[in-house]
C-alpha cells in the first residue's frame, strides 16, 4: 500500500511543472533569476531616487542589493539541507521550519500574492508598453484604448502558458533576460546622451516635510518590488540535477552570482544617471521622460513587452504548480493535458481581467510591495535560517539575520503607508477599464 502511494506521488511529481524536468544547467539559473528580478520596476528607480535624494537613495539601493543577495544565498543553501530530500518549493521549506500546516499558512498566501500580483502588473505593463510603441510608431493613428492592448498582450501568454515546465520556457526566459538588460541600458545611455537638464533640481519632489516623509515610504515600496526574485528561487533550483557528490547549490549559486552582477549593472546606472539628468522632474517610468529619439524609445518599449512576457511565465510557473498539485493531490483529478489547459487558461483570463479592470494596479504595488514582497525577500529566509540552523547567539550569522529581520520588518510596516497615500492622492485620475 505504502509502495503504491509512493509510486503515485512520484508519477505526480514527474508530471508537475516544477519537478518534471531536472536537466537545467547553471546558466539557466542565471537568466531565470535575471528575468524574475530585473522587471519593469528598474525603470521606476530614478523616480524612487527623486523621492528620497542622493544619499538615502544610494544607501537603500545598495543595502537592498546586499541583503537580498544574502537571503538568496540562504535559500540556495537550505534547498538540500536535509540529506536525501529537496525543498523544491518555497512552502515546503516553510513547512519544514514551522510545521506542516503553519508553514503553508505563512508562506503560500504571501507567495501567491507576490506571484499573482506581479503577473497582473506585467499584464498592465505589457499593455502600456505596446500602446506606447503603437503611439510612437504611428503618432497620427487613431488612439486605441489600453484595454485592447492588454488583451493583445494576454493572448500571447495564453499560448505560452501551455509549455509544461520551467525548462521548456528557458528560451523565452533567456530572451527576456537579454531584453531587460537592453532596455535598462537604453534607459541610462539615452539619458546620459541627452545630458543634464540646465535647470535640474535635486531637491525633494514634495514641498512639505509630511509629503517628503510619505514619498520616502513610497520609494521603499518601489525598491522592495525591484528585488522580488526570491519567490521563485527554490523552484528554479529544483530544475537543476543534484547528487551527493554534485549538489545543486553549486551551479545554482554560480548562476545567482552572475544574475546579481547583471542586476547591479542594470539597476545602479539607471537609478544614478536617470536622477542625475532629470532630477526631481523624472517620471515614474524613465522611458516616458525620454521622448527622443523616438525610434529608440519605441524599440525600448518593445523590449519591455518581450521581457514581461518572459517574466509573466517565470512567475506563473509556481502558481501553475500549486493549482495542478491541489487539483491532482487533494481533489484526485487525473493529471492530463486537458486539466493543464483549463487551469492555466483560467489563470491567464483572471490576471488579464483584473489588469483590464484596474490598469492602475502598478499604483497598488507600492502598497503591496511592502506587505508581501518585503517578508518573502528580506526577512522570511532569515527567520527560517534561525529556526532550522540555530546559529550561536551573538555570532556573526545571528547578528546578520536579526539585522535583516529588523530592517525587513520596518520595510513591511512603513512602505504600505506611503503606497496607500499615493493611491489616495492619485485616485481621482484612476479610470476602471480605461
Amino acid at each position: 500500500m505504502a509502495q503504491n502511494q509512493q509510486s503515485r506521488e512520484k508519477s505526480i511529481d514527474d508530471w508537475l511543472p516544477i519537478t518534471s524536468s531536472r536537466k537545467a544547467k547553471w546558466w539557466y539559473s542565471a537568466f531565470h533569476n535575471v528575468t524574475a528580478m530585473v522587471g519593469a520596476g528598474v525603470l521606476s528607480l530614478p523616480y524612487a531616487m527623486a523621492q528620497v535624494g542622493w544619499g538615502p537613495g544610494l544607501a537603500i539601493l545598495f543595502l537592498s542589493w546586499v541583503i537580498t543577495l544574502y537571503t538568496l544565498w540562504q535559500m540556495v543553501e537550505m534547498h538540500e539541507m536535509v540529506p536525501g530530500k529537496r525543498f523544491d518549493r518555497y512552502h515546503e521549506l516553510g513547512q519544514h521550519a514551522f510545521g506542516e500546516k503553519l508553514g503553508l499558512y505563512i508562506v503560500v498566501p504571501m507567495q501567491l500574492a507576490v506571484e499573482v500580483g506581479t503577473d497582473i502588473v506585467y499584464m498592465v505593463t505589457g499593455g502600456k508598453s505596446l500602446k506606447k510603441f503603437h503611439d510612437l510608431v504611428c503618432p497620427d493613428c487613431k488612439s486605441i484604448r489600453l484595454t485592447y492592448f492588454i488583451m493583445i498582450f494576454g493572448s500571447v501568454n495564453f499560448i505560452l502558458c501551455e509549455l509544461p515546465n520551467f525548462n521548456s520556457i528557458s528560451a523565452i526566459s533567456f530572451a527576456a533576460a537579454i531584453m531587460s538588460f537592453s532596455y535598462s541600458t537604453i534607459g541610462w545611455v539615452a539619458s546620459a546622451g541627452r545630458g543634464r537638464l540646465p535647470d535640474v533640481d535635486y531637491g525633494f519632489k514634495a514641498s512639505t516635510p509630511t509629503g517628503t516623509f510619505f514619498n520616502f515610504l513610497s520609494a521603499l515600496g518601489d525598491v522592495a518590488f525591484a528585488y522580488a526574485g526570491h519567490n521563485v528561487v527554490l523552484e528554479i533550483q529544483a530544475t537543476i540535477p543534484s547528487s551527493p557528490e554534485k549538489p545543486s547549490k553549486k551551479p545554482m549559486w554560480k548562476g545567482v552570482i552572475v544574475a546579481y552582477i547583471i542586476v547591479a549593472v542594470c539597476y545602479f546606472p539607471v537609478a544614478i544617471v536617470g536622477y542625475w539628468v532629470f532630477g526631481n522632474s523624472v517620471d515614474d517610468n524613465i522611458l516616458i521622460t525620454l521622448e527622443k529619439p523616438r525610434w529608440l524609445i519605441a524599440v525600448a518599449n518593445m523590449f519591455v513587452v518581450i521581457h514581461v512576457i518572459g517574466s509573466y511565465q517565470v512567475f506563473a510557473m509556481p502558481v501553475f504548480d500549486m493549482m495542478e498539485s491541489l487539483l491532482v493531490k487533494k481533489f484526485h483529478l487525473p493529471p492530463s493535458s486537458t486539466l493543464r489547459v483549463i487551469t492555466r487558461s483560467v489563470y491567464v483570463v483572471f490576471t488579464m481581467f483584473v489588469a483590464m479592470a484596474i490598469p492602475f494596479f502598478g499604483g497598488l504595488l507600492g502598497f503591496l510591495g511592502g506587505i508581501v514582497f518585503a517578508p518573502t525577500t528580506y526577512f522570511l529566509p532569515c527567520i527560517i535560517w534561525l529556526t532550522i540552523k540555530k546559529p550561536r547567539r551573538f555570532s556573526l550569522s545571528w547578528f546578520a539575520n536579526w539585522i535583516c529581520i529588523v530592517l525587513g520588518s520596518l520595510l513591511m510596516l512603513l512602505a504600505p503607508i506611503g503606497g496607500m497615500r499615493s493611491i489616495i492622492l492619485s485616485a481621482k485620475n484612476y479610470q476602471f477599464f480605461s
